[in-house]
């Protein structure tokens, strides 16, 4: 047995980078050849940390602990800090066990609105039944960076969730007096948001808006292509929002005709990967100046693209 009086240990200056489900092979390309560890979908890279889009939460001072038993390793937590969220990688029952021994952390699904949760929330994981790994600082104020929402079964479409994560995530959202423009907006759950925080909102699609969506007041709905719309006959835009479903390369062009050619202070794009994930595209959207690209809770293969 490990001697709980030894001391924990850095990982080696690395970063943990804690993968959406199912996208492992995605952080790890975007790492590239900084990756020296996986576990399951923890990757330990070398740092300094990097924004990363395919990450559901950053482990920034990762440490190892040796823990001689159940009660070793819950009293190691405590005496870092009071709030940990298991990922479950191994060893589920002994996790589960360390887990039942540390403060209750409350995960309730959030009201759309809410503040993201401000208290320090920690990540830990078994290596082995008598080894741990753990960060106090973590990116993501949601256990395993999973935000969740206490869902309004009257939206016409669950596509309305992405727009609730990355307005809460980025502490911004468009309000009274905001004129805002949804691209691709059929069935209107993206239009359905916007209104209801009280802002004008451009409904443009080929496809109809949900009835119910297009009656609401501050609605108007254009039913064309987006692609066709000129950014100069517009005028000024708080918002430009899209969920359009169109390849990456195309959006990005549609992105920049907007920023060239309109008056558009803040963007929120969903990029699709029809395929393969177009990493290419990712780096072209990056590199536009006041970019942040990050995958949602909400996402499927997609990534959400923000410029404020």
């Amino acid at each position: 047995m490990p001697d709980p009086s030894e001391p924990s240990s850095t990982a080696n200056g690395l970063v943990g980078y804690l993968a959406p489900d199912g996208f492992l092979a995605d952080l790890q390309h975007e790492l590239g050849d900084s990756v020296r560890e996986t576990h399951g979908r923890l990757v330990l890279a070398e740092g300094p940390e990097r924004p990363i889009a395919w990450a559901a939460n950053v482990w920034r001072d990762p440490i190892i602990m040796d823990i001689a038993s159940i009660n070793d390793g819950a009293n190691k937590l405590r005496a870092i800090q009071r709030n940990w969220a298991l990922y479950s990688l191994q060893h589920h029952r002994r996790a589960a066990l360390i887990e039942e021994r540390l403060p209750k952390v409350s995960a309730k699904p959030l009201n759309f609105g809410d503040a993201v949760p401000a208290s320090p929330l920690g990540s830990w994981t078994l290596l082995a039944p008598d080894k741990l790994i753990a960060s106090a600082r973590c990116s993501s104020a949601f256990p395993n960076g999973e935000p969740q929402f206490i869902e309004d079964k009257t939206a016409p479409s669950r596509a309305y969730l992405k727009l609730w994560e990355a307005f809460t995530l980025i502490g911004k959202r468009p309000g009274p007096g905001d004129f805002c423009i949804d691209v691709g907006s059929s069935p209107g759950g993206w239009t359905w948001v916007l209104q209801r925080l009280g802002a004008k909102v451009l409904s443009v699609d080929k496809a109809p808006l949900d009835p119910a969506v297009a009656a609401l007041p501050n609605v108007e709905e254009r039913r064309e292509s987006a692609f066709g719309l000129d950014p100069k006959s517009i005028g000024k835009i708080d918002w430009f929002c899209s969920d359009i479903i169109c390849y990456p390369k195309k959006l990005l062009a549609l992105v920049k005709n907007w920023m060239e050619k309109g008056d558009v202070r803040r963007f929120v794009c969903t990029i699709k990967f029809q395929g393969p994930t177009d990493f290419e595209a990712m780096k072209e959207f990056a590199a536009i100046p006041g970019s942040r690209l990050l995958h949602l809770h909400h996402n499927k293969h997609e990534l959400t693209w923000v410029r404020l």
